[in-house]
């Protein structure tokens, strides 16, 4: 039997079973906070006046284009997936030995930019110059308020439920690899203008979830929402049933996968389930008020789709697919991660 810690780790998040044993350490006396950390809460909650404060932190490893832009929208949408409106953001620069100065202030402006797209404030954080990174890092706290009663929680869903995604998959994964990638896609047969559309859906559909997270909240019935990333619609699945102790069935033909991501999985072997796949929101609803809500989306110009279902725990993490009923696959990292390590 291999004892604890000798497990040797690889690049993405910790293996759930790791983070749920950290995370059990916390001790939880605070009597202000609302929302603890777990597997797949992204964020905490903590009471705050006749408010809710929600706090949530996320790096930038995976893209160098855009960095600070990505930085500020990814933070956003897990204080948004929590039903809160993001307010105030920090951010930890990391930048290698021998940067320009060029890049800094590069990164700032997309910070900024970001920012004011969102009407959010930059407060503070942190600069560093540093051998220990290759490349440009940021980690990123942002800040948002909610009402107690407007407050959602990854595991807030009930068997029986309705699940929704919004937009498709894989908006993230697939910009960032024809941005890193573009010459090894091309070489595969990938067109300028397929690279192009690519690059575009951080725009287009957008990357952000903070628009389609504001309708849902304004809808009853919406009982929880997640925004997946690392590991992809799948391990944001698994997240949501880990974190709400419950099953989900899901159909893998209504999955909204999006051309661009489709034809870059292809050409790189890659899984559309396991991509990195920040851009889409899940949800799930009340049976009764899946109607109102696929309705309040399209009004507002997003696009959505019923994938699956809430079920017990005891049923699993089921797909259903056109070779028959099978597990929900599981990705240990991302298909990025695995496609940049040569994996």
């Amino acid at each position: 039997m291999r004892r604890r810690g000798a497990r040797l780790l690889t690049s993405g998040k910790l293996p759930p079973d790791v983070l749920e044993h950290c995370l059990a350490k916390i001790p939880r006396q605070d009597r202000r906070v609302v929302l603890w950390p777990g597997v797949g809460e992204d964020a905490a909650a903590i009471e705050f006046g006749e408010n809710l404060l929600v706090a949530t932190t996320d790096p930038i490893t995976f893209a160098a284009d855009l960095i600070g832009w990505y930085a500020v929208h990814i933070n956003a949408n897990d204080v948004a997936a929590c039903g809160a409106a993001p307010r105030w953001f920090m951010a930890t620069i990391l930048l290698p030995d021998g940067a320009e100065e060029a890049l800094a202030e590069g990164i700032f402006d997309q910070i900024l930019r970001a920012c004011a797209e969102l009407n959010i404030a930059l407060i503070g954080g942190h600069t560093e110059i540093t051998p220990q990174v290759a490349r440009p890092v940021i980690v990123g706290c942002m800040l948002g308020e909610v009402s107690r009663e407007a407050l959602m929680r990854t595991g807030g869903a009930r068997p029986g439920d309705v699940l929704l995604i919004t937009k498709g998959i894989a908006v993230e994964g697939s910009a960032i690899l024809a941005r890193e990638a573009g010459e090894a896609l091309r070489a595969r047969g990938i067109s300028e203008e397929t690279l192009r559309a690519a690059r575009e859906l951080l725009f287009s559909p957008g990357i952000s979830v903070v628009p389609e997270a504001r309708v849902l909240v304004g809808v009853g019935g919406v009982t929880a929402m997640h925004d997946p990333t690392e590991g992809g619609l799948a391990t944001g699945l698994a997240e949501m049933a880990r974190a709400g102790g419950h099953g989900l069935r899901v159909k893998q033909e209504t999955i909204p996968i999006l051309p661009e991501c489709r034809e870059i999985c292809a050409a790189l072997d890659l899984d559309p389930m396991g991509l990195i796949a920040s851009g889409c929101l899940l949800a799930t609803v009340a049976p009764n008020q899946t109607g109102p809500a696929l309705a309040e989306l399209e009004r507002a110009g997003i696009s959505a789709a019923v994938i699956g279902q809430v079920c017990s725990r005891e049923e699993g993490l089921i797909l259903d697919s056109p070779s028959g009923v099978r597990p929900l696959p599981r990705f240990e990292r991302d298909e990025v991660a695995r496609y940049f390590a040569g994996g």
